[in-house]
């Protein structure tokens, strides 16, 4: 069996794991031979020296050399069995519970000398050691005194075992199993492959994700992830489309209705995108902005130049309220044109619907706005030239590429996201896209003003917020969970706004997760519609809708988020004509870490920056606030500290061209790369 087949076959194919071990492992996720390799150790063991007896110390795991002097082999049940041992005139008790006498002869003969390590205890005035992990003879010392690695383990598996497994899955290996040049090797400082895995598994010290071995499995993985989204790449721009034509009539009423002149980021992204969609390969881009940074009237001055070729567009939201804000501006934006806009939700039913499904299959709606539903199979478009997402982060490789092909041949895609990330992570996301970053706001933006409180001193902001109450604006109030609760000393929602509803009778709301969707577009209506001044939620406000009255937002237990969510909460103030709060409220005792944090976010209100810290401070995997489908969690690469290494395999894909593939084939199996490659050819 080749390497590659051996690696990627079922973990029951080794030597010494039969059903019920493979079980044992599978609940460690480990279903294929390479993923007991790639499952590191966290930790080690040192017993590679040789302690004297008179130097012992309690508690911790040592080796020790004895000469074997007496047996105690108890006849009475339940009662230990203890071998008395000596040395450097000291004497330690090895005590065995649950052993033969048969055994413990054949391990430790009398008046030999052995090689004994496990954990030092003291009872009854006497140095023992229970059970001990390891017992060799004397000519055998170098299989105890040495480093040995920890790992993670459940019930049933044992760490010596665990070892021997992962010993025999790497003796397997041959030594020219490669992927990479002996040049590219000797130059980034890097070990073959089955060197590196052998230093990782028998570490000289603790984990280093600075050490060059553990920086080439990082590098390895970072490389399996971009040749994913350079094959999706290749897949899209390999297609030719038709060149769609526009003479900017109508996309220059849009902006005129607009009514606020764009900024210089703002021209230079129109740029980019009408050039993509003036070329013969298919537009597939990201628009990345801050919030509240103008995004939307890009995608519709987009929207109206793909309209001028007398080709549909397809405007997808994540949310019916957020779908029916943008068709709510489409309508004032395309007042006085020929076109016409439609929206298709979940409330639209029946007779209704029909027509709009009708309409969009005849060519008649131009414009159609709505949430993931837009892509049912019953939905079809005469001529489908435009795809518009909107804050779907969710979207993976996978996921694009299907898009992609729903829209046809001549199909244009631009997605858009409010959620800033560090260039290393934009690269291992959406490298199958072009990349347009707005990090500028409109000049009509009005400042946010943010500041830090304790919960303490919550009476100080009331002022604050019947002031802006009569002044017509309107407060969200955000607590981290629903419901109060006894493990957790967190603020709840539920809570919050029986509290609120006394002092403000009659004027809050109240929204979270456990509602039904009905339940909470009926209460953001009234938000919308001023009836209520005030909206109390968990983080569900988080996305994307726009309330321009709203202009305190206060967070509970602010320390307990992190600051990308934190900066996307703040974003829901600041888009009307006044000056906006985000109060960040905390219980007590800020820790250096999380004062540090808040201070960041009361410094600065540029989200790239925030996003940034944010990485530094809480680790990649969690940054954007959800799992990121269709891109598997890095297990070995980190975006910050390993930044090089992102930069230099981009470079390398940089470099490819249609028989590089082949050449790290064996690298993207092992790396579960090629059922994804595969189903994007």
């Amino acid at each position: 069996m080749s390497n590659s087949n051996f690696l990627l076959s079922d973990i029951i194919t080794i030597k010494g794991i039969g059903t019920k071990t493979r079980k044992y492992l599978q609940k460690k996720k480990i279903e294929k031979v390479k993923d007991l390799l790639f499952d590191l150790p966290y930790s080690f063991i040192d017993r590679s020296k040789i302690t004297n007896l008179n130097e012992l110390e309690i508690g911790k795991i040592l080796t020790i050399k004895v000469e074997v002097l007496k047996y105690n082999f108890p006849r009475m049940r339940n009662l230990p069995n203890t071998v008395i041992c000596g040395g450097d005139n000291k004497k330690i008790k090895i005590v065995f519970f649950n052993s033969f006498e048969g055994y413990i002869r054949k391990v430790l003969p009398l008046n030999r000398s052995v090689i004994i390590s496990g954990k030092i205890n003291f009872y009854k005035n006497n140095y023992q050691i229970t059970n001990p992990t390891y017992i060799k003879p004397l000519n055998q010392v170098e299989e105890i005194a040495k480093i040995f690695p920890k790992y993670s383990l459940t019930e049933g598996l044992l760490e010596k075992n665990y070892r021997k497994l992962i010993d025999n899955v790497i003796k397997k290996i041959d030594d020219d199993f490669e992927w990479h040049d002996k040049k590219f090797l000797q130059n980034n400082s890097f070990s073959s492959l089955k060197s590196t895995l052998n230093k990782l598994h028998n570490p000289k010290s603790n984990l280093d994700i600075f050490s060059n071995d553990f920086r080439r499995l990082a590098y390895d993985e970072i490389l399996s992830n971009l040749l994913t989204l350079y094959s999706a790449r290749k897949v899209i721009k390999v297609k030719k489309k038709r060149k769609k034509i526009f003479k900017n009539k109508l996309s220059n009423i849009v902006k005129k209705n607009f009514n606020f002149e764009l900024t210089s980021g703002q021209n230079k992204i129109l740029v980019e995108i009408e050039k993509d969609l003036k070329s013969d390969t298919r537009m597939f881009r990201l628009l990345q902005g801050d919030v509240g940074s103008g995004k939307t009237i890009l995608a519709l001055i987009s929207a109206a130049k793909v309209l001028e070729d007398n080709f549909q567009v397809a405007f997808m939201a994540p949310t019916e309220i957020l779908a029916k804000q943008h068709y709510q501006l489409a309508i004032n934006l395309f007042k006085k044109t020929n076109i016409n806009v439609g929206l298709l939700t979940s409330k639209i039913a029946g007779i209704e619907k029909n027509k709009i499904i009708n309409n969009v299959s005849n060519g008649n709606i131009k414009l159609l706005f709505g949430t993931h539903s837009l892509f049912q199979k019953k939905i079809m478009f005469s001529n489908l030239g435009f795809i518009i997402i909107d804050e779907q982060h969710k979207f993976g490789v996978k996921q694009r590429i299907k898009l992609a092909k729903k829209g046809g041949s001549n199909c244009d895609v631009l997605t858009m996201s409010a959620t800033p990330i560090p260039r290393t992570m934009m690269l291992s996301f959406f490298g199958d896209m072009d990349i347009s970053i707005l990090n500028e706001k409109p000049k009509y933006r009005k400042e946010i003003v943010t500041l830090i409180k304790p919960e303490s001193k919550l009476e100080e902001i009331v002022p604050l917020i019947k002031k802006q109450i009569k002044l017509n604006y309107q407060v969200f109030w955000v607590c981290p969970l629903i419901e109060q609760s006894k493990k957790l000393n967190f603020s709840s929602a539920k809570n919050k706004f029986e509290d609120i509803n006394k002092l403000f009778p009659d004027n809050v709301g109240l929204i979270h997760g456990n509602m039904s969707i009905d339940q909470r577009n009926k209460v953001l209506n009234l938000f919308i519609n001023k009836k209520i001044k005030i909206l109390v939620s968990t983080t569900i406000i988080e996305v994307g809708i726009n309330f321009p009255d709203a202009n305190i937002i206060i967070i509970e237990d602010s320390n307990k988020f992190g600051l990308s969510q934190l900066h996307q909460l703040r974003g829901r103030v600041g888009r009307g004509n006044s000056i906006s709060y985000c109060i960040l409220m905390y219980k007590k005792n800020l820790s250096v870490n999380a004062k540090k944090r808040l201070k960041i976010l009361r410094e600065t209100n540029n989200g790239f920056i925030i996003a940034e810290e944010d990485l530094k401070i809480r680790g990649h995997g969690d940054l954007l606030g959800f799992q990121q489908s269709g891109v598997k969690n890095f297990k070995f690469a980190d975006p910050i500290h390993h930044k090089d290494l992102f930069l230099s395999a981009e470079n390398k894909i940089n470099t490819f061209n249609s028989n590089s593939l082949k050449k790290y084939e064996k690298l993207i199996k092992l790396f579960d790369k090629a059922d994804i490659i595969n189903e994007i050819k």
